[in-house]
């Protein structure tokens, strides 16, 4: 008698596929991300220096390679290291052996990476981080091509999928009373951290349209999770569908804006509930057996691959607890971990949105005192730093980033919002001053091409996105007026 018959889920190879290669390839980005950005953002020398936490710190938030001490150099083993890890399982080849392999390649990297967050301070305190965590821990369970996929994996997937999406949702409803009044989107495309290309184009569509996305996205938040979890009712694929309407809401997100991997990534979790036969159905070139459930030669999972993945699945379960709880809570957590290794977290994000963007502004200057007639100060000496992301340049046309994560550009969106002078905003300006080469090579423009400016200054400005008729006139995408000086000119002595 075949006691685990239930367990293996054949109908899911081509989900398992997208699931494994589409997490490892955000797991590469995430590790080429922290290659280029760590050292002039954590570093030894950094802004907000890792071996000082270390020393500050008499535990950290989770395990890390670096608690017994970190260097720029380790720092790059550990990211490379991941970074390989992560293409391997992208190109496929840990799936190719026995289950375990994968296993323990994924399960590497995830260690890897949490290792990374759990000293990355706020540079690494996004929600999607803990989800890149949490997402490489439970596909590492899926197996090799050499076992059908584990059916509670799958559903542990959708769980994943439900928690991202109707916690969401659940933000919105009990945030702001524009999610409830249907206004949100008037202002999101607008005031998002970084906008995209076409974040103007979407902001300039009609009011009808911003309610209808309000309430689209209510509808694919609050109710098509559920649906998830009802592969079929008859021949009608009722979780394909559910999986479809979650993927056309993020990648309308994805074309409008820049959100890191958040939306990517939920992407590739939603194709969780696509069955292999759906998936022959939109794309024939998919082979007829595997759409037949027949991928996995192996007839069945063996018993100990079973006694793994159902110890792994109990656990998850048990950490359930505590996030199924937070979603009905009025006082739901958003973006929250219930323990020191980033599984079964909460999510959600924009519980409100912000009416105007407030921007940073920083300027440099090489002369030393007031100049211009009478020792007043000119603007005209004073000259801008331009960053990759953020908005700056009023004819410029925002860049597409993501997956990949601007940390630096993400933090300068949240100075007005809440304390503007944080420690590292400070390191910041005085890394400006002493036009330190690797902070510098964080930004997009530097005005005095790797000079020492004489001071510095901060100002603040509220950007708004121009008309169509105001494009026209001035051919610029931004319109922005001065809200004042929020730091004086300030020199490195």
């Amino acid at each position: 008698m075949d006691w685990f018959g239930w367990f293996d889920a054949r109908d899911y190879e081509v989900a398992r596929e997208v699931l494994q290669r589409g997490v490892a390839a955000l797991a590469l980005v995430a590790f080429i991300s922290t290659l280029n950005q760590f050292r002039p953002l954590l570093g030894e020398h950094g802004l907000l220096p890792v071996p000082d936490l270390l020393r500050r710190a008499s535990r950290l938030r989770g395990p890390s390679v670096f608690r017994w001490g970190y260097t720029d150099r380790r720092l790059i083993v550990v990211a490379a290291t991941g970074a390989v890890l992560a293409a391997s399982v992208v190109l496929g080849l840990p799936q190719l052996g026995p289950p375990w392999v994968p296993l323990v390649v994924l399960l590497a990297t995830w260690l890897l990476y949490l290792s990374i967050v759990n000293v990355g301070q706020t540079f690494y305190g996004f929600g999607w981080e803990m989800l890149l965590c949490e997402a490489l821990f439970t596909v590492a369970l899926l197996g090799s091509q050499q076992v059908p996929p584990p059916l509670t994996i799958i559903v542990a997937v959708w769980w994943l999928v439900f928690r991202l999406e109707f916690g969401a949702g659940m933000i919105k409803i009990r945030g702001g009373r524009e999610w409830r009044d249907l206004t949100a989107l008037m202002y999101h495309h607008e005031t998002q951290p970084m906008p995209g290309p076409l974040s103007r184009q979407a902001h300039l569509l009609p009011p009808w349209f911003h309610r209808a996305e309000v309430l689209g996205n209510h509808v694919a938040q609050l109710v098509v999770p559920f649906l998830q979890f009802v592969p079929w009712i008859g021949p009608v694929p009722v979780g394909a569908i559910a999986s479809a309407v979650v993927i056309l809401t993020q990648l309308w997100l994805i074309v409008t804006g820049n959100f890191a991997w958040l939306n990517w990534i939920t992407v590739v979790l939603a194709a969780a509930a696509i069955p292999d036969s759906v998936w022959h159905a939109m794309l024939p070139v998919i082979p007829t057996e595997i759409a037949a459930g027949g991928g996995a030669d192996a007839a069945s999972s063996p018993l100990w691959w079973v006694v793994v993945v159902l110890g792994a699945s109990a656990l998850l379960l048990v950490l359930s607890w505590r996030p199924l709880v937070n979603l009905v809570s009025r006082q739901q957590l958003m973006n929250a971990s219930f323990n020191r290794w980033m599984l079964v977290n909460a999510y959600g994000a924009f519980g409100t949105v912000t009416k105007r963007r407030i921007e940073i502004v920083v300027e440099g200057t090489a002369t030393e005192v007031p100049g211009g007639e009478g020792g007043v100060e000119l603007d005209e000496d004073w000259h801008e730093y331009g960053f990759k992301g953020k908005p700056g340049d009023v004819r410029a046309i925002p860049r597409q980033w993501a997956p990949y994560h601007l940390r630096l550009d993400w933090l300068m969106w949240f100075l007005p919002l809440g304390r503007l002078w944080e420690p590292w905003f400070e390191m910041f300006l005085l890394r400006l001053l002493q036009a330190d080469a690797a902070t510098l090579r964080l930004l997009a423009h530097d005005p005095f091409d790797g000079r020492a400016p004489a001071r510095v200054r901060v100002r603040a400005y509220h950007y708004r996105f121009a008309t169509r008729s105001e494009y026209r006139e001035h051919r610029v995408r931004w319109m922005r007026t001065l809200e004042g000086e929020v730091m004086p000119p300030a020199a490195l002595r």
